[in-house]
């Protein structure tokens, strides 16, 4: 019993610290590659792109990772607020909350009299019996309390890290043309590959998911590639 809760707690994790790591990934990717491509059609200096590439990375990542640090956060003050009032409803108003207990024991078919056994069993217990309506009647589980932390740490790197797969090239190279086409090739990609293991993770058929971000980061990096040339020629 002890191991399958250990168990599902490990799962919970992964699947949190996974979806961080794909937010960050995705913009990473997509970003950082259409300022490099919208540079490469106005610039002359890979130096130029590579200052702007790196600027952008670290107020990238540091924007992300603050936003998930405050949705993390907003989840824990969320939960602290509704355990809070749980707890509360269960001193003032402890027969409305055996009814809605036994509402939900009648739900998944149990008897009336053992509706009222396992009511009372509950009851029993305070604390169990407000983590069975924060579990139950909310939907609600107890996060983990560096989530936040976690989270902006998580988002933030995977954002640097997916952002230096298009500005690679850009180190090496001396004319920007010629690093948008190695970058491009690059990152699409590992866009590509990204999408058809996000699109496995999240139930996506893999091939049209792959192909949407991918699609999804050549739009990008093509407009700002046109814009800038229409301004440079403007």
């Amino acid at each position: 019993m002890h191991t399958h809760a250990h168990h599902e707690e490990e799962h919970l994790k992964s699947s949190e610290a996974l979806t961080d790591i794909v937010i960050g990934m995705s913009d990473g990717l997509t970003v950082p590659f259409a300022l490099a491509a919208g540079l490469s059609g106005a610039v002359d200096s890979t130096a130029i792109i590579v200052i702007a590439g790196i600027a952008e990375i670290c107020a990238g990542s540091i924007a992300m990772g603050l936003g998930g640090f405050l949705a993390g956060k907003t989840e824990i003050d969320h939960y602290k607020s509704e355990l809070k009032r749980e707890y509360d409803e269960v001193e003032r108003v402890p027969q409305k909350e055996k009814e809605e207990v036994k509402e939900f024991f009648a739900g998944i078919g149990l008897s009336e009299e053992m509706q009222d056994k396992a009511t009372e069993e509950i009851a029993m217990d305070k604390v169990k019996w407000v983590d069975f309506m924060m579990k139950y009647e909310l939907g609600l589980k107890k996060p983990d309390p560096r989530r936040a932390s976690k989270s902006a740490f998580n988002i933030g790197i995977s954002y640097a890290v997916g952002g230096l797969v298009p500005l690679t090239p850009y180190f090496f190279l001396d004319s920007p043309l010629q690093g948008l086409r190695i970058s491009a090739v690059i990152t699409l990609f590992c866009l590509f590959i990204f999408g058809w293991f996000k699109s496995n993770i999240t139930g996506v058929n893999p091939w049209w998911g792959a192909m949407r971000v991918t699609l999804i980061g050549a739009l990008a990096a093509g407009a700002a590639f046109f814009v800038a040339r229409l301004f440079e020629h403007a």
